[in-house]
């Protein structure tokens, strides 16, 4: 089979195992044969971040990380409080309009998109808000690659009562976590990219006592809402809805890979393909937009040279044809490209792909190493 090194920031390159686990025999998921694996991979999500299995539990959707930041927001609010977005990117960004497309109360606390957020300023906006029940961020804020400080956001958060709710779809399974060591209530990712599985299942892992509180919450959806599918799932061992078989069962292929590989080993590989990312760029003369001491060693924002031959549609299809996949940026005010260190790659790959990236820039006449203006 074809390999593809996928640089984006996911879905992620998989294994073949993973791939091949996906052919099965044909099974109804209301067979208890299923409802055994559901159980297994509901356990292992909690056992990534380190969880107690009395105090936390993980609920299971169809659909990409978007549908449990929906999840989440939606079904933990209580009537007549309101949600605090910490927002410094493109992702946080997306929660807001979740609020506002449910028309929930919220105060979208802006920082700049290549900052951290200020911690005096959350504390502040806490203790100005007594009427804040919860408090969401991003871990990783993908579209920039700035590590947030959730572990010291959310003792602010618990300082002041409230819940704290962690989009961590771009670190769970690579950078470890420790969920009640590093102060979350709730995090959520997807299968396809820390996990290495396929598109279209994802999962919040969180408090069980919460989610039980929130089945007397305002019911803002049916389809997404945490406490009916959760009881759901304790009560029949399965997803309210057809679960994506297959899916599932390269998801449980994955989390056995995972298990093998370890927490620890599986970080330093991630950490050896960033840091191979990042000699290849500044051999090039590629200028990173974070500070290097904030990024969360997964993804690299990369700004655009000044070469006036320089073309990213034109790099990226130069690669794409030779099997790299490399990701436009999402920074609205600056031209920008991503790296990431996901998926089941090493540093050999990236090797590889610079021998590529390289090539691609040179028939494209762009000078070698690229050059910013305000350096000539």
């Amino acid at each position: 089979m074809k390999r593809n090194i996928l640089l984006n920031p996911g879905p992620a390159t998989t294994t073949d195992t993973v791939k091949q686990a996906q052919v099965v025999p044909d099974i109804c998921p209301r067979e208890q044969e299923f409802v055994e694996i559901m159980k297994q991979i509901r356990t292992d999500l909690v056992r990534i971040v380190h969880g107690d299995l009395e105090e936390y539990t993980s609920v299971l959707f169809c659909g990409s990380g978007t549908i449990s930041m929906d999840v989440c927001l939606n079904s933990l609010l209580p009537e007549g409080k309101k949600i605090l977005v910490v927002n410094n990117g493109a992702y946080s960004s997306r929660a807001v309009e979740i609020c506002e497309y449910y028309g929930l109360p919220f105060i979208d606390l802006k920082f700049p998109i290549d900052a951290r957020p200020s911690l005096e300023v959350i504390e502040r906006t806490l203790k100005e808000n007594e009427d804040i029940a919860l408090v969401y961020t991003t871990h990783n804020e993908t579209g920039t690659g700035i590590l947030n400080p959730v572990r010291e956001i959310g003792a602010l958060v618990h300082q002041y009562h409230a819940v704290f709710v962690v989009d961590t779809t771009s670190t769970y399974a690579m950078r470890p976590i420790n969920i009640k060591e590093d102060n979350i209530d709730f995090c959520m990712a997807s299968a396809q990219k820390g996990l290495m599985a396929m598109t279209g299942v994802s999962f919040v892992v969180g408090k069980r006592s919460i989610i039980e509180q929130s089945k007397d919450y305002p019911k803002r959806s049916y389809y997404c809402n945490l406490y009916l599918q959760y009881d759901y799932f304790e009560k029949h061992g399965e997803m309210h809805f057809t679960p994506p078989v297959q899916t599932v069962y390269a998801m449980r292929q994955a989390l056995k890979e995972y298990f093998v590989e370890g927490e620890q080993k599986k970080w330093k590989r991630h950490t050896r393909v960033f840091e191979a990312l990042h000699q290849g760029l500044e051999e090039l003369g590629f200028h990173d937009v974070i500070k290097r001491e904030w990024q969360t060693g997964l993804v690299i924002t990369v700004k655009y040279p000044d070469d006036p031959n320089w073309s990213f549609s034109a790099i990226h299809d130069y690669c794409y044809e030779r099997g790299f996949t490399i990701y436009p940026g999402k920074i609205n005010n600056t031209e920008t490209f991503r790296l990431c260190a996901l998926g089941a790659i090493d540093e050999t790959d990236i090797k590889e792909f610079f021998k590529v990236f390289q090539a691609g820039l040179e028939s494209m006449k762009v000078e070698v190493p690229v050059f910013y203006r305000e350096e000539k």
